[in-house]
């Protein structure tokens, strides 16, 4: 308690942070709070959430109603005559990845408008900072998923899969919110303005998907276009959810879906918590 007292700031806050280390089974109850925060932060100011599902439903209304007849007339052979089967999947994903923006923003606001280095001077877990906003977006972005899939069934989406494939379809896209989820922590860090998150984000969240299988098959590409949306995250996760949805080929994409799953989360979650550590020592 002396200590708060009688040195600088800075000392006082890391004394404070070393007399009150919390106990190492504190972390999940450290991380609940932050998840329960961030939960109730998202229903209280709901405008976020509202844009997190309703971009990815004007999506599909605009490319199913607008453009699908002519999408489904060009794509030849694999125009099975039903675009929306063939567009579903990659909507799914573009709602995963709309969840970006709204957690970069979210992660900026905190770290610049203080409400992080009051919770380091307070004895709870510093991980568990990031850990309960990470859970929480990833929560509020199969919530939209769920009123995604809602939507498309109801114009027309129809799909042939069995139950574990469902649950397989579930487990890629948790895997592919958690990955990008991570990321989006790490870009919230990184930005000095909320502003200035969008503009990080976007990549991510719309022009990616757009260099992608999702709207049209590689082959309408042309050739140096189609080398990269071929190897890109988006082409991977997109062409393996449709093959478990709707029966299409999936072949390298399943392994390669899940390599790039498991190393944008790895990756993202380690410089998350760089960020975080060098955040707290200047």
């Amino acid at each position: 308690m002396s200590t708060v007292t009688t040195g600088p700031a800075a000392t006082a806050t890391s004394a404070v942070t070393r007399t009150h280390l919390p106990a190492p089974t504190s972390a999940l109850q450290n991380s609940l709070t932050m998840l329960r925060r961030n939960l109730r932060h998202a229903r209280r100011y709901p405008a976020m959430t509202i844009s997190l599902v309703s971009m990815p439903i004007a999506m599909l209304l605009l490319f199913n109603y607008v453009f699908g007849g002519t999408m489904s007339a060009g794509m030849g052979a694999q125009g099975s005559g039903d675009y929306i089967d063939y567009l579903v999947p990659g909507i799914l994903l573009m709602a995963v990845g709309s969840g970006v923006l709204p957690t970069t923003v979210g992660v900026c606001t905190d770290m610049t408008e203080g409400i992080v280095a009051r919770f380091r001077t307070m004895p709870i877990n510093g991980s568990s900072i990031l850990t309960g906003r990470a859970v929480g977006a990833v929560i509020q972005t199969m919530i939209t998923i769920v009123f995604v899939t809602g939507v498309a069934l109801l114009i027309g989406f129809r799909s042939g899969a069995e139950p574990v494939e469902w649950l397989a379809a579930a487990g890629l896209l948790t895997l592919m919110s958690t990955a990008l989820t991570w990321l989006a922590v790490a870009l919230g860090q990184l930005v000095k303005a909320p502003e200035a998150a969008s503009s990080v984000a976007l990549p991510f969240s719309f022009l990616l998907p757009f260099l992608s299988s999702v709207f049209v098959p590689l082959d309408s590409m042309p050739g140096w276009l189609r080398h990269f949306a071929e190897w890109q995250p988006y082409t991977a996760f997109t062409e393996t959810l449709r093959g478990l949805l709707t029966g299409t080929e999936i072949g390298k994409f399943g392994p390669l879906a899940v390599g790039w799953g498991v190393a944008i989360a790895l990756l993202g979650f380690l410089w998350a918590r760089s960020l975080f550590k060098r955040a707290a020592t200047r």
